[in-house]
C-alpha cells in the first residue's frame, strides 16, 4: 500500500500531460506578466496598515529591519521555487512539485492545503475590498443597507454584496483569457505602485529625525499565555516571545512576514508562461525584490513622520498624514489600497484554480474540471466552480479567525517545496535545471527551519483547524482520489516486466 500512496509522477510525464489537446493551458504569459503578478498579489493593506501596527507594538522604528528579515526567509523560499517552477514548468505550484519528488499522498496534502488557502485568502481580501468600498462610498453620501454590508455590521440577515459581486466579475475575467487578466493586472497594479511611491516621497519631506529615536527601542517581556490562543511554541516550552529590543525584530519579522505571502502564486502560472525557463526565477525573484523595497520604504517614512508610541493600528499611514494637517492623503491611500485588494483577490483566485485544475488533470479530482475551453483555452470550470463557492463565503461569512489559515497553509507549502528541491537533486540530477538553487542543501534547510518557527508562532487553536481540513482532505482522496488516480490507472495498463 506505500507504494501505491508514494509513487511518483515523473517530471517528463507531467510535462507531456500539459499538450494534451482538451487539457492545455495557452502560454501568454512573459517575465513582467510575473512580476507584475508578484507585485499585485503580494501588495495590498498590509504596506498600508501592517507597517504602523508592528512598529507601534513590536519593533518601533526597527520595524524597517523586521521586513528585511522576512525578505530574506521569502528569498529562501523563492529560490526553491524558481528552481521548480524554471524544471517542471506545469500548473499546480507546490503541488506539481511534490508529486515528481514526494510522492502521490504528498501531493493530494498539499494541493488540498493550497485550496484552503487560496479559498480563505480570496475571500478575506474580497471582505476587506468591500470595507474600503463601503467607506469610500459613506464618503460620497451613498449608504448600503446593513443587510448588504456583510454579517459584522448585520442584525439578522447579512451578505456582503460587493464582496461577492467583486469575485464574480473577476471569475468572468479570468475565463475569458490569463493574457486579459494580465492586462488588467498590469494597469492596476501601476497605479497602486504609483499611490505608494506618493506616499513615500510625500512622506519624506515630513520625517523628523528624533521620530527615529530610539530606533531599536528597550526590549519589553510578553506574559506567558495557556489558552488556545497563544502560539504552540508558548503551549510547547512556555516560552514567550518579547515586544522590542533585538528580538523584537524577530517577533515583528514573524508578523510582518505574512504581508509577504502571496509570490509563491506566480509559480501556478508556470505552464502559461512562454519561457518559463528564464521568465519563472525573474518574477518569482523581481516581485518579490522589489516587495520588500517598497515595504521597507513605508516603514522608514511612517516611522518618521511621527513617532511609533503615537502611530494608530487601524490606518497608521493615513492618520499619520492627518496628524501633519494633510488629511486628503488619507483618501488617496484608501483609493490604493481599494485598487490594490483587486488585483490581489484576481491573483489569488488564478491561483487557486490552476492548483484545482492540475489536480483535476491527474485524477484526484473529478476529470470533469480538467477541460479546457475550446475558445479561450482557460480552465473555465473549476474556475466558475471555484469563483460561485468563493463568492458566496465571501457574502455570508466572517473570516477574521480563519485568517490565519492561510498563513499556516503557505508556510506548510513553503517546507514542503525546499523539501522536494532536496529530493529531486538526489532522485533525478539529470534533469536539465534553467535556474539551480544556490548552496542546496544548506539554503533548503534554512527556509524549512525558518518557515517552521514562523509556523510555531502562530495560536494553537489555528493548527486544530488546519489539523481538521487534512483529516478532510485524507477521506477524500482515500474515498475518490486513490481509486481514480490516472497515474495509478496507467501503471495498471504497462505491460509486465517494464
Amino acid at each position: 500500500m506505500s507504494r501505491t500512496l508514494f509513487r511518483t509522477k515523473n517530471v517528463e510525464q507531467s510535462i507531456r500531460d500539459t499538450e494534451q489537446p482538451d487539457h492545455a493551458l495557452k502560454k501568454t504569459l512573459s517575465a513582467l506578466d510575473l512580476t507584475v503578478f508578484g507585485v499585485g498579489v503580494v501588495i495590498g493593506t498590509g504596506i498600508f496598515v501592517l507597517t504602523g501596527k508592528v512598529a507601534k507594538e513590536n519593533a518601533g522604528p526597527a520595524v524597517s529591519l523586521a521586513f528585511v528579515v522576512a525578505g530574506v526567509v521569502c528569498a529562501l523560499a523563492a529560490l526553491c521555487y524558481a528552481e521548480f517552477a524554471s524544471t517542471v514548468p506545469v500548473a499546480g505550484s507546490a503541488y506539481t512539485f511534490s508529486y515528481a519528488t514526494l510522492g502521490e499522498l504528498p501531493a493530494w496534502i498539499i494541493g488540498w492545503d493550497l485550496v484552503l488557502e487560496f479559498t480563505l485568502g480570496t475571500a478575506v481580501v474580497a471582505v476587506g475590498w468591500s470595507g474600503y468600498i463601503r467607506s469610500l462610498l459613506d464618503n460620497a453620501g451613498w449608504h448600503l443597507p446593513d443587510y448588504l454590508g456583510g454579517r459584522d455590521g448585520a442584525h439578522g440577515f447579512g451578505f456582503d454584496i460587493l464582496a461577492a459581486a467583486l469575485i464574480l466579475v473577476l471569475t468572468a475575467i479570468l475565463v475569458v483569457g490569463v493574457k486579459l487578466s494580465a492586462r488588467v493586472t498590469q494597469l492596476v497594479v501601476a497605479i497602486k505602485v504609483v499611490v505608494v511611491l506618493i506616499v513615500i516621497v510625500a512622506g519624506a519631506f515630513f520625517v523628523t529625525g528624533s521620530n527615529y529615536k530610539p530606533f531599536v527601542p528597550k526590549a519589553e517581556p510578553v506574559e506567558a499565555a495557556g489558552s488556545l490562543h497563544a502560539p504552540l511554541i508558548q503551549l510547547m516550552f512556555g516560552w514567550a516571545p518579547s515586544n522590542f529590543g533585538v528580538m523584537g525584530i524577530f517577533t515583528a519579522a514573524s508578523v510582518v512576514f505574512f504581508a509577504f505571502i502571496g509570490f509563491d502564486i506566480v509559480a501556478t502560472t508556470a505552464e502559461e508562461t512562454r519561457n518559463p525557463q528564464r521568465d519563472m526565477p525573474r518574477g518569482i525573484l523581481g516581485s518579490l525584490l522589489i516587495c520588500t523595497v517598497l515595504y521597507v520604504g513605508v516603514s522608514i517614512v511612517v516611522t518618521g513622520m511621527q513617532h511609533y508610541s503615537r502611530l494608530s493600528v487601524d490606518a497608521p499611514l493615513a492618520d499619520a498624514f492627518k496628524a501633519i494637517g494633510h488629511p486628503w492623503f488619507a483618501g488617496v491611500i484608501s483609493f490604493g489600497a481599494a485598487v490594490g485588494l483587486t488585483t490581489v483577490c484576481m491573483i489569488l483566485l488564478l491561483g487557486q484554480t490552476r492548483v484545482f485544475f492540475a489536480m483535476s488533470r491527474d485524477g484526484l479530482l473529478p476529470r470533469f474540471f480538467s477541460h479546457v475551453h475550446p475558445r479561450f483555452k482557460t480552465p473555465h470550470r473549476p474556475t466558475v466552480l471555484l469563483g460561485v463557492v468563493i463568492a458566496v463565503v465571501a457574502g455570508f461569512t466572517s473570516l477574521s479567525e480563519l485568517a490565519e489559515l492561510v498563513n499556516i497553509g503557505t508556510l506548510f507549502a513553503f517546507i514542503v517545496v525546499a523539501v522536494g528541491v532536496v529530493v529531486l537533486r538526489r532522485t533525478r540530477p539529470d534533469l536539465p535545471r534553467a535556474f539551480r538553487t544556490p548552496f542546496v542543501p544548506v539554503v533548503p534547510i534554512l527556509s524549512v527551519c525558518a518557515s517552521l518557527w514562523l509556523m510555531l508562532n502562530l495560536p494553537a487553536e489555528t493548527w486544530l483547524r488546519f489539523a481538521v481540513w487534512l483529516v478532510v482532505g485524507f477521506l477524500i482522496y482515500f474515498l475518490y482520489g486513490r481509486s481514480h488516480s490516472v497515474l495509478a490507472d496507467r501503471r495498471e495498463k504497462q505491460p509486465a516486466g517494464r
